[in-house]
């Protein structure tokens, strides 16, 4: 498995500089919270947050190991599970998509990862130091109001987890899971278009390629979904939701 881009704050700094840059100008804009902040806030927060490229497979968080950054997906795919290699039964708990954050759990309780996050595709993905991620809550208002907001959403996307996780027929299964990926306040970034492919999705599922592909049909037939060159789009997502085949 490839080396973390964001190693931990014991990990020698020449590791770091060679995994990780700076945002660059572009970059700013996909990160919705930094709007939330004071200007002398924002600057701080900017100057802090650095960004790497993450390969297919490589292991962003990995289980048992101590929380370091808040991270944020600029562009690509993430996968979040358990540790498949002490668990009879692999289970993936969620994907993570453009513009979403995720860890503040861990850091807040200042513990070790419980899950793996596994990039599905070429990513790219922002980090900000634990350190930094504390120095905002005891100054910033509003970036309180975003991570407290971002726990309760993640709560209710985890009770529809283990909803999915109890439906036996395959298209309700990739219809609740692509309605977790459009997830406006979780994953702003993805917008009306989402960019997955179907060996992706059915890495999020639990499906094959074919399987998904049929499910696909079904549900663009359905009307809550318009497949799209290289994604899908949902003209109506409380429908997809509410899928039942």
């Amino acid at each position: 498995m490839a080396a973390h881009a964001f190693p931990s704050a014991t990990r020698a700094s020449a590791v770091q500089a060679s995994r990780s840059r700076g945002l660059l100008p572009g970059e700013i804009e996909h990160i919705h919270w930094l709007s939330k902040l004071e200007p002398e806030l924002r600057e701080r927060a900017t100057a802090d947050l650095r960004v790497a490229s993450v390969a297919p497979g490589e292991l962003l968080c990995r289980v048992g190991r101590q929380g370091t950054f808040w991270f944020g997906v600029i562009d690509g795919l993430l996968k979040m599970s358990n540790d498949s290699a002490s668990m009879a039964m692999p289970i993936t708990f969620t994907g993570v998509s453009r513009g979403g954050w995720f860890g503040e759990g861990t850091l807040l309780k200042n513990e070790v990862y419980r899950y793996n996050i596994q990039a599905l595709r070429n990513s790219v993905v922002a980090g900000m130091p634990v350190a930094t991620f504390h120095w905002l809550l005891d100054r910033s208002i509003g970036f309180n109001r975003f991570v407290m907001n971002q726990l309760n959403e993640r709560l209710g996307q985890f009770i529809a987890a283990r909803e999915i996780d109890r439906l036996t027929h395959p298209d309700e299964r990739v219809a609740r899971s692509l309605a977790a990926l459009f997830h406006p306040v979780l994953y702003p970034g993805v917008g009306d278009m989402l960019r997955i492919t179907q060996q992706e999705l059915g890495y999020l599922v639990g499906l094959s390629r074919q399987r998904v592909n049929q499910a696909l049909t079904t549900l663009q037939a359905a009307g809550v979904i318009v497949v799209a060159y290289g994604g899908l789009r949902v003209p109506d997502l409380e429908k997809l939701r509410h899928y039942t085949a």
